[in-house]
C-alpha cells in the first residue's frame, strides 16, 4: 500500500519500504505480485499449505497397527506396555523407521480403548448404580 501512487498519495519507493519495514526486496516484489494477480484480501490472509509441514508418521493403517499392539499382551516380564516400549517394538516390527515416545502417546492419545490410555491421559467414563 506505501508504493501505490493512486488518491492523492506519493508512493514509497522500493528502498524505502525495504527500510521502514526491515524486509528485503524478494519480499516487497512477491507482495506486490500477489496483490497484482489475486488481489488484497490474498495478501492479508494465509495461503493454506497442500501438504503440511511435516508429513505424519503414523497414517491410518500403522495408527491400527499402533493400537493393536498397545492392547497386545505386553512383553514377558512387564504388567502393561509403556510408551517408550512402544517406541522400540513399532520400528522393530517395521511399522515405522522411526518414532519417539511422544508421537506414539499423542497416536494413542486419540483412542480410549488402549490399555494405556489411563496414563496417557484419557479417562473413560465410568458406570455408577443409580439409586
Amino acid at each position: 500500500m506505501k508504493a501505490d501512487v493512486a488518491d492523492g498519495g506519493e508512493g514509497w519507493s522500493d528502498s524505502r519500504i525495504i527500510k521502514a519495514l526491515d524486509t528485503s526486496v524478494s519480499m516487497v516484489y512477491r507482495v506486490r505480485k500477489q496483490l497484482a494477480e489475486e488481489g488484497f484480501e490474498a495478501v492479508l490472509s494465509r495461503k493454506q499449505r497442500a501438504t503440511p509441514a511435516v508429513a505424519r508418521i503414523f497414517d491410518g493403517e500403522k495408527e491400527a497397527k499402533l493400537v493393536a499392539l498397545a492392547c497386545s499382551k505386553p512383553p514377558k516380564g512387564r504388567v502393561r506396555w509403556t510408551l517408550r516400549l512402544l517406541e522400540n517394538k513399532v520400528v522393530e516390527l517395521g511399522i515405522v523407521d522411526r518414532a519417539s515416545d511422544s508421537t506414539i502417546g499423542r497416536a494413542l492419545k486419540k483412542t480410549s480403548s488402549s490399555p494405556i490410555a489411563d496414563s496417557a491421559g484419557l479417562s473413560r467414563r465410568r458406570r455408577t448404580a443409580r439409586s
